[in-house]
């Protein structure tokens, strides 16, 4: 990119930070980001869950923006499954505008799904489906996963269009639905390599998976990138037998038996393996760090491990635990069959993610033998899709630091593995390289992501539009 245009991007980015100082009043919101207030207020209240909602539905409603943006019908592509109406998917391209083909690029795809996990409303301190805001934070399910980045990329196509963007490759969105059902049947990533690959093909995409993190007074920390991801891979375990009267118990009893062999389960920690990225990430944390925590990063790095400074650390947090080791962990149960029976059948799903490098076979053997009881019958769930970790593309790395450097001075940028799934695994296993990283920061608690109550911090929004304008931007040169 030429010096004059990096200095007019750096000066765009900083009169839009300081324009948006404060997002918690509208009123102070400009034209760009009352855009997107409006777009992902409108996806949010629009239901993509599978039970019964449409992302056929979200897909025309946002095919509707990018028109009224400019873009024609030849531009946009709604592809729906024959067998499935409501699992519509949303492909629209930005055409390069380079005369120059012999320098053109292989387009960026910009990545996000549309599909949401189910919300019990009587489970929520507010409407699921209902976007609020409240208290510097957006409350809805998918206000974080992942209808903040598709309405960010909605309303960024339609600002490169009213500009009148110059770039030496063209940039596709697309929005896809059932990446939350492992397995899908559908997956909409997954059905349109197979069927209408031209439409997404593509050098690198962005995608979910990165994000930065605050501390608990809301400073930047860090920005992550997520390169590699672990593989996703449920296990159904089950326990029969006869059965009989509830009035004369046996101890042989299906439920007591999955349950203790569950208990056993849930004490039982995986090996510690670090993987490059893994390695690269705690290497980088330490210096970040400080006290025992700083100490026990950097005990972990060196052979043989610190077992002890290994338990602090794994204990430390959720996410450090399953950046170290393969996970499982039991998700649902079902067990019997009337309240005056002795149950005849337990189960169990066990959802593992499973690190790079290591097997489902591994994984399933390992679970037998922690449970110890060859009554227990383990059945893998679906087939897992394992893919290569990307490598660290040096493009992509650059203009994410020199951004990362402009919007927040001297936070750092470190690759992560995701120990969640992304439809990434389908498209660097097509050799389309795909990172997560999104300019959308958290604090410590995180989103809440799939629970209860998920949240997103209503300046993350902004701020992550602006940083992935730029982004594609300078990836488009």
């Amino acid at each position: 990119m030429p010096q004059s245009r990096i200095k007019i991007t750096s000066a765009l980015i900083a009169i839009a930070f300081s324009s948006g100082a404060s997002f918690a009043n509208a009123q102070n919101l400009n034209p760009e980001q009352k855009q997107l207030r409006a777009i992902y207020q409108e996806l949010v209240e629009i239901n993509t869950t599978n039970s019964v909602g449409s992302c056929t539905a979200a897909s025309k409603a946002m095919a509707k923006h990018l028109k009224k943006a400019g873009y024609s019908d030849a531009d946009m592509h709604i592809v729906v499954p024959p067998d499935a109406p409501k699992k519509g998917n949303l492909i629209a391209r930005l055409k390069a505008t380079s005369s120059d083909k012999a320098n053109g690029k292989k387009p960026l795809l910009m990545l996000a799904h549309i599909d949401v996990v189910e919300a019990k409303r009587e489970d929520w301190i507010r409407d699921p489906f209902k976007l609020i805001e409240e208290d510097g934070f957006f409350y809805a399910r998918g206000a974080s996963d992942d209808k903040a980045m598709a309405a960010i990329f909605v309303a960024n196509m339609m600002r490169y269009k009213k500009e009148k963007l110059t770039t030496n490759r063209d940039l596709i969105l697309a929005l896809t639905c059932d990446e939350e059902l492992v397995p899908a049947k559908h997956n909409g990533v997954e059905y349109l390599l197979k069927h209408h690959r031209d439409l997404i093909d593509a050098e690198l995409a962005l995608n979910e998976g990165g994000s930065g993190s605050l501390d608990k007074n809301g400073k930047p920390v860090r920005h992550g990138i997520q390169a590699g991801e672990k593989i996703f891979q449920s296990f159904s375990l089950e326990v029969t037998n006869t059965g009989g009267h509830s009035s004369v118990p046996r101890k042989d009893n299906a439920i007591y038996q999955l349950s203790d062999g569950l208990s056993r389960l849930g004490k039982f920690d995986f090996p510690f393996r670090l993987t490059p990225t893994t390695r690269g990430f705690f290497d980088t944390m330490a210096t970040l760090e400080s006290g025992q925590l700083a100490a026990d990063m950097k005990a972990i790095l060196r052979e043989p491990v610190d077992t002890e400074a290994l338990a602090r650390l794994s204990a430390s947090t959720p996410f450090y635990n399953a950046s170290l080791r393969t996970t499982c962990v039991a998700t649902m149960v079902n067990a019997g069959h009337a309240s005056n029976a002795l149950p005849q059948r337990a189960q169990a799903n066990v959802n593992c993610r499973i690190l790079p490098g290591e097997t489902v076979e591994q994984t399933q053997a390992t679970i037998q033998t922690v449970l110890a009881d060859g009554a227990i019958k383990i059945t893998p769930v679906g087939v897992a899709t394992a893919s290569p970790a990307q490598p660290l593309h040096p493009e992509l790395m650059k203009a994410v630091t020199d951004l990362t450097n402009q919007m927040w001075p001297g936070i750092p940028v470190v690759p992560t593995m995701s120990p969640g799934g992304t439809d990434g695994r389908f498209l660097n296993n097509a050799g389309i390289w795909t990172y997560g990283v999104s300019g959308m920061f958290h604090y410590p608690e995180g989103s809440n992501a799939h629970g209860l109550n998920e949240r997103l911090p209503v300046k993350s929004l902004y701020e992550g539009q602006q940083f992935l304008y730029a982004l594609a931007k300078r990836l488009s040169q």
